[in-house]
């Protein structure tokens, strides 16, 4: 029965693959550019072109920071990536990237109201990308990261987000470390736990984890509750390979984690823990019924390895975890960056932040938990789905509110006028998707077509 199950889920990964083959193939790519001005006729055209745009751009000349009121610099995201190490296929380069940088741009558009063009670049070169990104920061609000290699990863946004004045995001790490924490608040909250008690298995020290657990330590967890594995084992103090300059986030780990030093494997991490933290490679198999019933009494596992977890969800519950989370959508409690990323970014812009802090990312991450929390948590229901769209424009002003707080935003604006803002850029972007699809303008596949006629 177990068998047939498997090969089920399995089925449908590959079903979607073969439709996404000839979907992408019938519309030639996800996004494309549209006017959002009026243009009545061709005079119009002398208005948003020559001799017309000489006004505003002598007047952003003068004045730098009409920028954002005469162009949509405010709204626009330049997602930059070098296809080094894209979701689960490995460095498959920037072209093979581009397909899912449009999916990215997509979802930035769709949930967030946010307009993104994807910027695949042909070099792989740290010193390389920054010089790039330096260079665009005049035409965009902000920078999104995307599936960079580590540890270059980790230097590439430490530095941007010091030398350029428009906030700089890596979504594969604090955008992961934030659904992790909203995921993580609701858990501990169904189990009655505490976040300062709980022991921490950590499984893979990659750029999300790395992140996942400098983000909850600022949030009040224990670090020294917490023990890492990586490919070679557990992180401890003294551990010879972790001396080497590359390997300096996890210095950092062994030095503030692992209170008894513990070392052997994931075996020895996950025992007695209340909460196992995996975003390792692809399962089945990578973390064993054993281990998780080896973890305390009520344990949590999330298993955030794509497009199959380290461990199936079920297995994890029969072998005692009372809450279980994926990255899947076909499974409860999906922890999804897109929940988190489309509404950070547009917060960031409403307020013309200069940067994205921890701050701005973990208010983001207790107004998810708070969104759920009002609809009934459960151990099947943790976290909102993209479907609840609403939950986008609260988040997107919790996260502008933030930056008030922390002195990184050029404008201030209330609550009220944050969800107001969002919730009619984010609704406009969905109207005219709708639109554009009822008239036909946006076509349906031809068996789909057929299928409606």
């Amino acid at each position: 029965m177990q068998e047939r199950i498997d090969e089920k889920k399995l089925s449908s990964i590959k079903g979607k693959q073969e439709e996404a083959l000839k979907l992408h193939a019938f519309y030639r790519g996800k996004i494309e550019i549209t006017p959002r001005c009026r243009i009545k006729d061709i005079e119009d055209l002398s208005v948003w072109y020559t001799p017309g745009v000489a006004a505003p751009a002598r007047d952003i000349a003068e004045n730098p920071g009409k920028v954002y009121t005469h162009t949509n610099k405010g709204n626009t995201v330049a997602i930059v990536t070098d296809g080094s190490r894209v979701l689960g296929l490995g460095n498959i380069g920037p072209e093979g990237a581009l397909p899912v940088m449009e999916g990215k741009a997509l979802l930035f558009k769709y949930l967030g109201g946010v307009d993104a063009i994807p910027l695949c670049i042909n070099t792989e070169d740290p010193e390389e990308i920054i010089k790039f990104c330096r260079w665009i920061e005049p035409g965009f609000g902000a920078i999104s990261l995307e599936d960079i290699e580590k540890p270059k990863c980790f230097t590439i946004v430490e530095r941007l987000r010091e030398e350029l004045n428009i906030p700089v995001w890596h979504d594969d790490q604090l955008g992961t470390a934030t659904v992790t924490l909203a995921a993580i608040i609701n858990s501990l909250r169904l189990v009655g736990k505490n976040k300062k008690d709980v022991k921490i298995a950590m499984i893979g020290a990659g750029s999300a984890n790395v992140t996942i657990f400098r983000l909850i330590i600022k949030y009040g967890f224990s670090p020294q509750n917490i023990v890492v594995v990586d490919t070679r084992g557990i992180i401890y103090r003294g551990r010879e390979d972790i001396k080497n300059p590359e390997n300096v986030k996890k210095r950092e780990i062994a030095e503030a984690s692992n209170r008894e030093n513990i070392r052997g494997g994931v075996p020895e991490a996950m025992k007695d823990a209340d909460i196992c933290i995996a975003f390792s490679k692809p399962g089945p198999g990578i973390i064993k019924k054993e281990w998780v019933s080896s973890m305390a009494s009520d344990a949590i596992v999330i298993a955030g390895a794509n497009p199959i977890p380290e461990i199936w969800p079920w297995e994890a519950k029969e072998a005692g975890a009372r809450v279980v989370a994926t990255g899947r959508s076909d499974f409860p409690n999906q922890v999804n960056n897109s929940l988190v990323f489309p509404a950070i970014l547009r917060g960031a812009l409403d307020v013309m932040a200069t940067k994205i802090t921890d701050g701005m990312a973990i208010a983001a991450a207790e107004e998810v938990a708070g969104f759920a929390q009002e609809r009934g948590i459960s151990e099947e229901y943790i976290l909102p789905t993209m479907e609840d769209w609403d939950v986008y424009p609260r988040e997107a002003a919790a996260v502008g509110i933030k930056a008030m707080n922390e002195k990184v935003a050029r404008v201030k604006k209330t609550r009220k006028e944050l969800i107001k803002n969002a919730t009619m850029i984010i609704k406009r972007a969905r109207k005219e998707t709708e639109v554009l699809m009822d008239q036909g303008i946006i076509p349906m596949p031809v068996e789909e077509s057929e299928k409606s006629a």
